[in-house]
């Protein structure tokens, strides 16, 4: 019978795969443990994190990614990447600048994907792209000054000093294995637009940039309590937001010739939504960004950018709900259990071994944390035992990865190469975190 499935299957290898998904697919449902405590209690916190994750970052962290990835790929000088992130760039210069840039972002590591996605696309070299990945969920100021007030100086230092290194290390690494195919992609990208590749000036491309991101930044301030400055930018965090948005539209219509009247419509509806319901600001923010696309998709010259936009949407929304699910059947929300129990994660990390280090390494690359979450969970895992070693493991790898961010980094930059990253992060997160744990 054996040979007989083997025949069928070298015969008709694709119907063959078929049915062997079709057949696995059936004895894991006939299986499930349906009705069990924990089997029923960790569907029901996937429920719940991806619940979460819809209220709390679609509308204010994807959406307007998506746009600004999508921005990316029609507004910014193909020209301009190349020479600063390209393949061909002085690597000292390309993966500073793409460290510096994503450092300012403080975004977390699935709102980083649509505006990685979009400087690849580009023409960004793949060791910038990637350096970029990964300091912008991993490095950014606040997140390092948090984690020095709540876990303390020594680790809050030792994990500024390592993400930094990171993004610089894993970016060249990644550059110095795929050169020979990122200077055959350099080539290609080369061909198709001139040395005279125009674009707005620089100065305006920065700052409809800059206003778009600021934008993104101040909408997902997070509340700090024990910060009074932190908390002070957030009791007033929607009026910065405002007035950013003022200004990007008197930029639209400034530099992009936008019709005022059309502008001024969607800005009367937005004051009115915000008066209206005050407590529901994602609604206000939800229809600014949709008038926006439409007042784009209303121009020949601007509907590329809602092209790009629903491209970038298509390919990353559903991968990440899809892994925010599988995260939350896992492993749970922080405080909760999912199909892991929570001891056998304090127990596997409890100590300064290099195996309780990797393990951490390993459950930070695949949980979800969204920005600054990862110092108080962090904070309770050592009120439970947890060594330093694996704490600054947690801290270098969690943010920078997670199951949904791989699924979506596979489709951009393939499986190979999204291995590669990985095994690169959760390598020298095990390094750091054992030295650190050991010989501090």
């Amino acid at each position: 019978m054996l040979n007989t499935l083997m025949t069928l299957y070298r015969e008709n290898p694709r119907e063959g795969r078929l049915f062997a998904v079709i057949a696995l697919g059936f004895l894991a449902i006939y299986f499930i443990p349906a009705g069990t405590g924990r089997f029923d209690n960790a569907v029901l916190e996937a429920v719940y994190l991806t619940n979460w994750y819809a209220r709390e970052h679609v509308i204010l962290c994807l959406l307007p990614a998506f746009v600004i990835a999508g921005a990316m790929a029609i507004y910014i000088s193909q020209g301009s990447v190349m020479r600063y992130l390209g393949p061909d760039a002085s690597r000292p210069v390309a993966l500073g600048v793409a460290s510096v840039s994503g450092t300012l972002l403080a975004v977390c590591s699935c709102t980083v994907l649509p505006l990685f996605g979009g400087i690849y696309k580009r023409g960004a070299g793949l060791g910038p792209a990637i350096a970029f990945l990964y300091s912008g969920p991993a490095i950014n100021v606040i997140a390092i000054v948090v984690t020095s007030k709540v876990l303390g100086a020594e680790i809050g230092i030792a994990r500024g000093i390592g993400a930094i290194a990171f993004a610089i290390v894993i970016g060249l690494i990644m550059h110095l294995i795929y050169r020979r195919e990122e200077g055959e992609r350099a080539l290609k990208s080369r061909r198709g637009f001139g040395a005279d590749d125009e674009g707005k000036p620089l100065s305006i491309t920065i700052a409809f940039f800059g206003l778009m991101i600021g934008i993104l930044v101040f909408a997902n301030w997070a509340s700090v309590p024990d910060s009074p400055g932190w908390m002070a930018i957030y009791q007033v965090k929607w009026v910065i937001t405002a007035l950013l948005a003022a200004g990007f539209a008197g930029l639209l219509i400034w530099q992009w010739n936008w019709p005022p009247k059309q502008v001024l419509v969607l800005a009367a509806l937005l004051v009115a939504i915000a008066l209206l319901f005050p407590h529901y600001p994602q609604l206000t923010f939800g229809v600014g960004i949709i008038g926006l696309m439409m007042v784009a998709l209303s121009r020949d010259q601007d509907r590329e950018w809602v092209t790009q936009s629903w491209d970038f949407t298509k390919q990353i929304l559903p991968l990440l709900v899809i892994g925010v699910f599988i995260a939350g059947l896992l492993l749970g929300r922080p405080g909760h259990e999912g199909l892991v129990p929570e001891q056998w994660v304090q127990a596997a990390v409890g100590d300064n071994s290099l195996t309780s280090t990797a393990l951490a390494s390993v459950l930070g690359a695949f949980m979800y944390f969204s920005t600054l979450t990862e110092v108080p969970i962090v904070e309770a895992l050592m009120g439970a035992g947890m060594g330093k070693g694996p704490a600054l493991a947690l801290l270098l790898a969690g943010p920078a990865l997670s199951l949904p961010n791989m699924l979506v980094i596979r489709t951009v930059i393939g499986t190979q190469k999204t291995l590669v990253y990985c095994a690169l992060v959760v390598v020298m997160a095990t390094v750091s975190g054992f030295i650190y744990g050991n010989f501090q």
